[in-house]
């Protein structure tokens, strides 16, 4: 069974940064797309930054754009978020999810249900 092992989450202020790391022991990132989407207490869940194993494409969402930056290690078979100038709205559960399917492709209405692997989830919780 493919496991996502999600690390790096934690407390910071407004304006602190945290690094998440996803790592996948038997999974190929190189053949998947690798993303993060986030569950935040009475909103959608919602794709934060994701990222082809293989291709260029990424994606990040418009209200972390210019603050986050996904990268892939393939040798290491992680994947980092590197989330800086934190708000107190990025506050929420991130989850490392990997598919086979596109980044663009994530936000289609009702897909993430569709999406292949799920991590446990780890907490990012932002103060003012």
């Amino acid at each position: 069974e493919v496991q996502l092992v999600e690390s790096g989450g934690g407390s910071v202020q407004t304006g602190g940064s945290l690094k998440l790391a996803c790592a996948a022991p038997g999974l190929t990132f190189a053949d998947y797309y690798i993303g993060w989407i986030r569950q935040v207490p009475g909103k959608d869940r919602e794709q934060v930054s994701c990222i082809g194993g293989s291709d260029d494409e990424t994606y990040h969402l418009d209200s972390v754009k210019g603050r986050f930056a996904i990268s892939v290690d393939n040798v290491k078979n992680t994947v980092y978020l590197e989330m800086t100038r934190l708000k107190p709205e990025d506050t929420g559960i991130y989850y490392c999810v990997a598919d086979i399917d596109r980044c663009r492709n994530w936000n289609l209405p009702g897909h993430y249900q569709y999406l292949e692997h799920w991590g446990q989830g780890t907490l990012v919780t932002v103060s003012s």
